[in-house]
């Protein structure tokens, strides 16, 4: 690993004056090598400490279902953990926890699933063994009566998350608003109870046999291994899994939003709340490197202009948020804003807006953007603190993997947005973040009765 990745975070990010780019590498060597049945392998040594991390990502998330069959890669999250031909039902997180496994989980999105593990370096051929078993033979078990219980556990979870929380349906109906159906995008990643309930075990036995076969997999192991061992034990655990046929590809037209869009609603909340959003440059093309910078310079940390207009000087907001949400068939630039009690709505987005407005008129200034840098860099090179899990070397690898072909890809992505300039920032508003191609979501308080509940 080079050295810049082992020195400390505020040591590397003291290298540059606060109004200048700080210019960092990041490599992390690995090798890449494919199976005869396509499944894609990532290896990187790395002996800090006595662990691996096994990440393996499926090339298949929301984005890749078709209309009224919502929810099925979120839906097979749950079923990989259940057991599969020599996997004994609900003993994956036992077993491996059993064995010393600090980390265990799984995460669909809508360009992607990954599911990984850190484990001591001895168990390394325990996790192969139990990765590699879901994805040659997990049909081998799937049954009506085990599909009936995770399509309730996921039911459940969409009220846990959505339904019954504050503002989830909002969220639900602003992304079923950027991307009206039948995009793919359309709603969130979770899906629809409607969907769910339809699902029979041909459809989801058929949407497992399309898309988690090996050659739509990259696996990646990253820690302290034997790099022989390694390739022996995959070959012993995943040569045998046939070859899938090749998945479909995507036949997506993302339509550009050429009139605004707005949506008003009550919920039983306490607070006003404002979503903005807009449909911008896809992952890694141009203009996506400009927004996420924009994104930090509106609303990470309290120097931030949002936070400083609305939070501080007018005192009508409790928080704010912008970001960029990098995606495969449309990327979005998000701003929330959560008002303090008794706000308007419309107050709340007018003032989020003026403050926009002044970013897209006279562009960030040079400090804004190296401060926004730097914040972009402290927690891409955190993640890399880690093996495993979200943000960690083995899922970095992976990351750039899925999106561009090319796992070594951090440097090159360091180099990307260390280039942006103030006047790439301003032009990437201009082009992108304008008032007539947004949508809007409001959020308002329901009217409460005498006892104090939603009328």
């Amino acid at each position: 690993m080079p050295s810049a990745l082992l020195a400390p975070l505020a040591a590397i990010l003291a290298l540059a004056p606060a109004a200048q780019a700080t210019e960092l590498t990041a490599d992390i060597p690995f090798e890449q090598y494919t199976l005869d049945n396509g499944l894609q392998v990532l290896l990187a040594h790395d002996d800090r400490i006595p662990l691996v991390a096994v990440n393996t990502w499926y090339h298949v998330g929301a984005g890749n279902e078709v209309p009224g069959r919502s929810g099925f890669a979120h839906l097979f999250e749950h079923i990989m953990f259940q057991g599969s031909k020599n996997v004994a039902e609900d003993t994956f997180f036992p077993i491996l926890e059993g064995a010393g496994a600090p980390m265990v989980n799984g995460t669909t999105d809508f360009d992607r699933t990954n599911y990984f593990e850190t484990v001591p370096s001895n168990q390394l051929e325990l996790a192969l063994w139990l990765e590699s078993d879901r994805m040659g033979w997990l049909l081998d078990t799937l049954t009506q009566e085990r599909l009936d219980n995770q399509k309730a556990v996921v039911r459940k979870e969409r009220q846990q998350s959505f339904e019954n929380v504050p503002y989830g349906s909002a969220e639900e109906r602003f992304y079923q608003t950027l991307f009206p159906a039948p995009h793919p995008y359309n709603g969130v990643v979770i899906g629809s109870h409607t969907d769910l309930e339809a699902a029979t075990l041909h459809d989801v036995r058929s949407f497992f046999q399309t898309w988690y076969a090996p050659n739509n997999a990259t696996l990646a192991i990253v820690g302290d291994f034997d790099v022989a061992a390694a390739k022996a034990l995959v070959q012993k655990y995943y040569a045998d899994i046939p070859r899938g046929a090749e998945p479909p590809e995507l036949q997506i037209t993302t339509q550009p939003i050429t009139a605004e869009r707005r949506v008003a609603m009550t919920d039983e909340v306490e607070l006003p709340k404002v979503f903005m959003g807009w449909v911008t440059a896809p992952a890694f093309q141009q203009g996506d490197a400009e927004l996420q910078l924009a994104g930090r310079v509106l609303a990470t940390g309290k120097s931030s202009r949002l936070y400083t207009a609305l939070v501080e000087k007018q005192q009508i907001a409790q928080s704010v948020v912008a970001y960029q949400y990098p995606l495969t068939q449309g990327s979005v630039f998000v701003i929330e804003v959560l008002g303090k009690p008794g706000q308007d709505p419309k107050a709340l987005e007018d003032a989020a807006w003026a403050v926009v407005e002044g970013l897209r008129k006279d562009g960030p200034t040079d400090a804004e953007v190296a401060r926004a840098l730097r914040g972009w860099q402290a927690e891409t090179l955190r993640g890399l603190e880690s093996l495993g899990g979200f943000g960690g070397k083995a899922d970095v690898l992976n990351y750039y993997n899925h999106h561009l072909g090319d796992p070594g890809y951090l440097s090159k992505d360091m180099a990307r947005l260390s280039a942006v300039t103030p006047a790439a920032v301003k032009q990437a508003l201009v082009d992108q973040i304008k008032p007539d191609n947004r949508v809007v979501v409001h959020v308002t308080p329901a009217p409460q009765d005498s006892t104090g509940g939603a009328q």
